[in-house]
């Protein structure tokens, strides 16, 4: 065998590895007893030491050193971009403290959980300083001297720096406030009423999921408190959840995860177990959860399909007709959880996430004072107070779990889902005719089309890039919820 078929094997068996490793944290979330949470966290930590030793194995970088890059085709070429950026990434972080971070952040995720069970954040204090420390000292091996978070940054947005989300996030955040204050001097649409059968929410959601193309031959849908997306290939789940009082929570979880899911299951076959066989980066994932869930499945043509599906199910529930369900969907509201935000909402909690997470890794905020940060913060962008814990900065799994760098991606899966909604309307005219039939084949196969089946195979922007013709920019999200919310609330 050649080295690049050499390295290509192996890379295929890390790849099984790591796909045990997050069939681990999936049943961790889902299944996995309350008492078995200490020997889990074991059993994370040792299969991130194969996985460790695996991904900086030195046999890499002698097959790598043997491969004539110039006379790779284009798979190729990717493939071995991702490993050498891999190899080169994981050999700056000792064995040692890959393992550790496994170890604890396992064990902190049952923690949080806890904390935020009994609204006590000072008893996950301790926890998360470990947690941050670690963090901070992998950002500190990975950066060279260079910035720790944009180090951190790279695990999920590759080549994005700190400093470029700041302008991006630094033109949203003017227009996403202007257009919250003139929507709120406006009456709210009425919301739904009544209490909501959950084996009935789950049986539209689970349509949903089949609506929007999830392959459940190679996939299952179970329940988590915060729901996910996981796995790869032929093995793809995703989680939803239920509230009696609000089946919107279930049925856009569930839209949105299998955005997700879609685009891991869409993913071209020959790229199965394989650097490039799977999302391009957490942004571009989350490009596809929120046009599934958002433009799709918020639009007009969608929501008098799901309000038909709710009347079967529920009878009378308060909304006279398709027109008025459609603004009860896209209700702006005050609330405090960002799962639950609407659109134009949104945006702003990820942008004060994506400051403070900012602030922890440099240690410029200490994790005891991170509460009364977030309260005086949001207090500043919302305009009311935090009332507990879980509504505040215990709400999210991320920080518990080391997920430094994660927020960000939300907002620029937004930005990117922005830019593909605009060249979808243009390449689809039928789209509306078709999504109020509840029939999203058109989008959903443009999607797999121009984005999904290709994974990694280009860097994050540059898929974007080819899936639209243009260079992601913030115009099209912003110019889309303008009129959009602008009709909807006649500014």
């Amino acid at each position: 065998m050649t080295a690049y078929d050499t390295l290509m094997a192996f890379q295929r068996e890390t790849e099984a590895l790591g796909q045990i490793a997050g069939r681990l944290g999936w049943d961790q979330e889902t299944m996995m007893p309350r008492g078995a949470a200490h020997q889990r966290g074991e059993e994370m930590a040792a299969l991130e030491a194969v996985l460790h030793a695996r991904r900086t194995d030195p046999q890499i970088g002698d097959w790598l050193g043997a491969i004539d890059t110039g006379k790779l085709d284009p798979v190729a070429a990717a493939q071995i971009r991702e490993i050498t950026r891999s190899f080169k990434r994981n050999a700056k972080v000792p064995a040692k403290l890959a393992a550790e971070i496994a170890r604890v952040t396992s064990r902190s995720q049952g923690e949080w959980a806890e904390a935020r069970k009994n609204e006590d954040f000072k008893a996950f204090v301790p926890t998360l300083e470990r947690v941050v420390a670690l963090r901070q000292e992998e950002g500190a091996a990975l950066a060279d001297g260079g910035d720790a978070y944009d180090a951190l940054l790279q695990d999920y947005e590759p080549g994005t720096t700190a400093a470029e989300l700041d302008q991006m996030f630094g033109a949203l955040r003017p227009r996403l406030t202007a257009l919250r204050a003139a929507i709120l001097d406006k009456p709210a649409p009425a919301p739904v009423q009544g209490e909501f059968d959950e084996a009935a929410q789950l049986a539209i959601s689970q349509q949903l999921a089949l609506d929007f193309g999830y392959d459940l031959a190679t996939g299952r849908i179970d329940k988590a408190v915060h729901p996910f997306s996981s796995g790869s290939g032929q093995d793809v789940r995703i989680t939803t959840r239920t509230n009696p009082l609000d089946p919107f929570n279930c049925f856009y979880s569930t839209i949105h995860e299998v955005g997700h899911a879609a685009y891991e299951q869409g993913v071209d076959d020959a790229y199965a177990l394989t650097p490039i066989g799977q999302g391009a980066s957490m942004g571009v994932h989350e490009s596809q959860s929120r046009i599934y869930e958002n433009q799709l499945g918020r639009s007009r043509a969608f929501t008098g399909y799901l309000y038909n599906k709710m009347r079967d199910a529920f009878g009378d529930f308060g909304i006279k007709d398709e027109e008025a369900f459609y603004a009860a969907v896209n209700r702006i509201h005050a609330g405090y959880i960002r799962t639950e935000a609407d659109e134009v909402q949104y945006n702003l909690h990820v942008l004060l996430r994506f400051d403070l997470e900012r602030q922890l890794i440099s240690g410029d905020l200490k994790i005891p004072d991170l509460e009364e940060a977030w309260n005086t913060r949001f207090r500043t962008d919302f305009g009311y107070a935090v009332d507990k814990p879980s509504n505040g900065c215990l709400q999210d799994v991320h920080w518990s779990v080391g997920l430094f760098g994660y927020f960000a991606t939300y907002t620029l899966g937004n930005v990117y889902a922005g830019c593909l909604y605009e060249s979808l309307r243009t390449a689809v005219p039928t789209l509306d005719a078709d999504l109020a039939r509840g029939d999203t084949s058109t989008a959903t196969a443009w999607l797999r089309e121009n984005l999904q089946q290709h994974g990694g195979l280009r860097t994050p922007r540059e898929t974007i890039a080819h899936a639209t013709g243009s260079a992601p920019s913030e115009d099209p999200l912003l110019s889309y919820l303008d009129a959009k919310f602008g009709a909807l609330y006649q500014l």
